[in-house]
């Protein structure tokens, strides 16, 4: 395996992020430069992220971040052997922004460019930190390598149930059928009057609260589809009743974070034991949330599953991830054309 060191760029929602990734012929590597602004204050007052706003402060805020990485990394362009950068899933204004810069800087230095899937870069998430300690196992269908495993992806937009065979090998066993898991965190959160974003705000009020206060509904659709707009709706039936609405927030908070987390891990499992997969994995932007993580590591050492969680640091939108996922389809030989568009819908896999 020859060494290469890859620049990407992440611009899907309403964070703008770049790094700079190298790997070692050895199958180790190095994060050169990992960098992430943040637009949570800019979307706070609306309650959500606004696409006008997002995309504009993309591209105020990207090129320095690109000139701040590669002089992190002591890199010019065209010492870089690959640019990439997400080409979806996410809202279509904003990636546009580092879709196009990517591009172009992958002319101006004559590299390849990779477009990459925004939910590859989160499946892939949980075995970056071991490219710094230990090369990735390979084998003759993934020459880039990541072990078979079963992974729980869950973000803000999607909470999906994948089995990851190899790199570019991924079959899709379960999806949400309405609200997100995040999404559903950030709905109710709204609802109890709870600041943007929801999740971090219901995790914190939750650990003061008691999980078995309020019997909210534990939806199981199809086989192993999620459904959260079910239980959104009976927090919304629960909150006139909760009588001194102040005292019953973590109450209210515990048991809605209780129930989500319950039919996480329950299909997390039944996936994992249906397909086959020693490994369990999570990652996306509610995998930050500790008693989802404690959870779903627990249930799997009662079945004598091996557990790996994406670190906090990568777990929310960045590029790194981005890097990762593309540093590994392009030693896969993976090349993008450059009349290549976004996709804002862009798949990652089919049933």
């Amino acid at each position: 395996m020859n060494s290469a060191t890859l620049l990407a760029l992440e611009t899907s929602c309403d964070e703008s992020a770049v790094a700079v990734l190298h790997r070692n012929g050895d199958g180790t590597g190095t994060l050169l430069a990992s960098l992430i602004s943040t637009q949570i204050e800019l979307h706070r007052a609306y309650g959500g992220v606004v696409p006008e706003v997002a995309s504009r402060n993309h591209a105020l805020v990207l090129r320095p971040l690109v000139e701040r990485a590669l002089a992190e990394s002591r890199l010019s362009a065209r010492q870089l052997d690959a640019i990439a950068a997400t080409a979806g899933p996410g809202l279509a204004s904003s990636l546009l922004v580092g879709h196009s810069m990517a591009k172009t800087l992958a002319v101006a230095a004559g590299v390849p460019f990779l477009a990459i899937n925004h939910m590859e870069g989160h499946l892939l998430s949980p075995f970056l930190p071991l490219l710094e300690s230990s090369p990735l196992a390979t084998n003759a269908n993934s020459p880039a390598g990541i072990p078979p495993h079963l992974a729980l992806i869950v973000s803000g937009g999607h909470t999906m149930l994948v089995h990851a065979r190899a790199v570019g090998d991924y079959q899709l066993l379960g999806r949400t059928l309405d609200d997100a898991a995040g999404e559903a965190f950030d709905k109710v959160a709204r609802l109890m009057g709870l600041p943007y974003p929801g999740g971090p705000e219901i995790e914190k009020r939750a650990l003061e609260g008691d999980p078995t206060a309020y019997d909210f509904p534990r939806s199981i659709p199809r086989e192993l589809d999620f459904s959260f707009s079910g239980l959104k709706t009976a927090v919304r039936y629960a909150l006139p009743k909760a009588g001194d609405l102040p005292r019953e927030i973590p109450n209210l908070c515990a048991s809605f974070q209780q129930a989500v987390i319950d039919v996480l891990v329950n299909k997390a499992l039944r996936a994992a034991h249906g397909s086959g997969c020693s490994l369990v994995t999570l990652s996306g932007g509610v995998s930050c949330n500790n008693a989802l993580r404690s959870a779903l590591a627990e249930a799997c050492a009662r079945d004598g599953l091996e557990f790996l969680a994406c670190p906090p640091r990568f777990s929310t939108d960045n590029a790194a991830m981005i890097a990762f996922a593309g540093l590994l389809r392009f030693q896969s030989g993976y090349r993008s054309h450059f009349d290549e568009d976004i996709d804002p819908n862009l798949a990652l896999c089919h049933p």
